[in-house]
């Protein structure tokens, strides 16, 4: 599933394309990724509307909307969200219409795409999900006392309390994974026990991997328009019809149990964790 780096490097490419954009002829072929609103009501809602701003929060894309003139002065927020196999992208209107389109609209001149394989994502002028949620990463607010403060009381695995998007928002399984590696710290300890120490080396860990991530994927294309020999190689995903093209990172512990650590060679482990894998190197990460 798609976790905040993914889904900052598609802000990135989107905003540009959509800032300004007006909104026509809106077309719902799904109703479960637009729940809980009905596939009618939004349309006639996101008719006319223009895209005034694209932004992000956690692992969400928002729309900020306005609505035509002679509906009065408006604005209309949509939540968007990729699920597993979301994705979201421009194409030419001459272009036939993908397979497992969510929901598509004209955008001066183009046709804008959400496709989602499983039909997992959102996009739907619900707001919920975003209510409490922690600190981005790299906000001032998210600092090691803070995370230390936060987390002192808590029995819960430092792996499975870091994936609550309360204490901090847009981690998932595979940043966490990495973050806890490069900060040395066993993804089994309990997250009251964490020093100041270790809250230090871990703050900075998590905000280097997403950094880089972002980074990554910045410098790739996202084009699946339907025009290009490159569309379906995906930096996040699959489209549910074949393998997905592995990310080029070069992770030093997701996904890579039974490989030899990187930094002193010893066997990869993988646990389960709250129903998650959790990969980790006990010579690394051993606990102290």
């Amino acid at each position: 599933m798609p976790e905040l780096p993914e889904v900052e490097v598609l802000l990135r490419h989107l905003k540009p394309q959509l800032e300004g954009r007006v909104i026509g002829s809106p077309c719902i072929l799904q109703a479960r990724p637009i729940r809980p609103d009905v596939p009618r009501s939004l349309a006639s809602a996101l008719q006319g509307c223009r895209i005034n701003t694209l932004s992000r929060r956690s692992k969400f894309l928002i729309f900020d909307l306005a609505t035509p003139p002679e509906r009065g002065r408006g604005s209309l927020r949509i939540l968007g969200h990729l699920g597993m196999t979301g994705r979201m992208f421009l194409q030419p209107l001459d272009v036939p219409i993908p397979k497992h389109t969510v929901l598509h609209f004209s955008a001066t001149g183009e046709r804008f795409v959400f496709q989602d394989v499983r039909r997992f994502g959102r996009f739907t002028s619900d707001l919920s999900s975003l209510q409490d949620l922690g600190p981005e990463p790299w906000d001032a607010a998210f600092t090691p006392r803070y995370l230390r403060d936060l987390l002192q009381k808590s029995k819960q695995a430092i792996k499975v309390r870091l994936l609550d998007q309360s204490i901090v928002c847009g981690l998932g399984n595979i940043y966490v994974a990495e973050a806890l590696f490069r900060s040395g710290i066993d993804p089994r300890t309990a997250a009251g026990s964490l020093t100041q120490a270790q809250c230090e080396r871990l703050v900075p860990a998590i905000q280097n991997c997403l950094q880089e991530a972002v980074k990554l994927g910045a410098s790739l294309a996202l084009g699946f328009d339907g025009t290009g020999s490159r569309d379906g190689l995906f930096y996040y995903g699959s489209d549910g019809e074949e393998e997905a093209t592995p990310a080029p990172e070069r992770f030093q512990v997701y996904d890579r149990a039974g490989s030899p650590c990187r930094q002193c060679n010893s066997v990869i482990q993988r646990i389960v964790q709250a129903a998650r894998s959790t990969f980790y190197c006990p010579h690394c990460q051993r606990r102290r």
